[in-house]
């Protein structure tokens, strides 16, 4: 009896300490050092959230920079998306992350790859297709990934430029402040967060 008596009191104290008292240690210090990251960096606009500055979106409006390709379409659905159709399917799979993991032998990828070459190419007049970063063209590993490459971003300038009607010195100004450089220098690579730069964007189309 004293050796069950023991084992209960322990589970007790460690489900007390484990599964109550340091999770809410642990949600207090979060919540109070870090607010905006704990709640998942959300990105306010007009006083509305509208997305995450960790999480990426599908933008085709010709007046903001576009991002990462994505397997997933960012988890972006639209209200029609959800409704089935006369077979019972519909476009919404469900939340989730990843790619599409194609060999480089695999047709649906290569015809993908140059649709989307050309319509780039349609769109921004003047980039040759040798110039088109390769990160405009492959998708990311979680397919959520809302940076882009630095020349990725530079390479648009032109093209956002004319259907915003805001000058190209504007619009680099916004994509060098949101640049940050590898992480403590080492790891991964310098980029440019697409969110932030078009949220920016949209606050000055907000006041034309």
């Amino acid at each position: 009896m004293k050796i069950i008596k023991k084992s209960i009191l322990v589970s007790i104290t460690l489900m007390i300490l484990c599964g109550l008292i340091y999770p809410l240690l642990m949600t207090g210090i979060s919540q109070l050092i870090f607010n905006k990251q704990a709640n998942g960096s959300m990105v306010v606009f007009d006083g509305k959230e509208v997305g995450s500055e960790l999480i990426g979106q599908n933008f085709t409006d010709p007046r903001f920079f576009r991002g990462r390709v994505s397997a997933v379409n960012y988890n972006t659905y639209t209200e029609a998306d959800t409704k089935e159709d006369e077979n019972g399917k519909s476009a919404y799979s469900g939340v989730g992350s990843g790619s599409q993991n194609l060999a480089p032998s695999n047709e649906a990828l290569k015809e993908r790859v140059e649709k989307d070459i050309n319509e780039f190419l349609d769109t921004h007049p003047g980039v040759k297709k040798e110039d088109i970063p390769t990160d405009l063209l492959t998708s990311s590993g979680s397919g959520l990934d809302p940076d882009v490459s630095p020349e990725a971003a530079a390479i648009q300038i032109p093209a956002v430029s004319k259907a915003s009607r805001i000058s190209e010195a504007d619009l680099r100004k916004i994509v060098d402040k949101y640049t940050e450089d590898r992480t403590l220098g080492v790891f991964g690579e310098t980029r440019v967060n697409i969110m932030k730069v078009n949220i920016e964007v949209a606050a000055i189309l907000n006041k034309k």
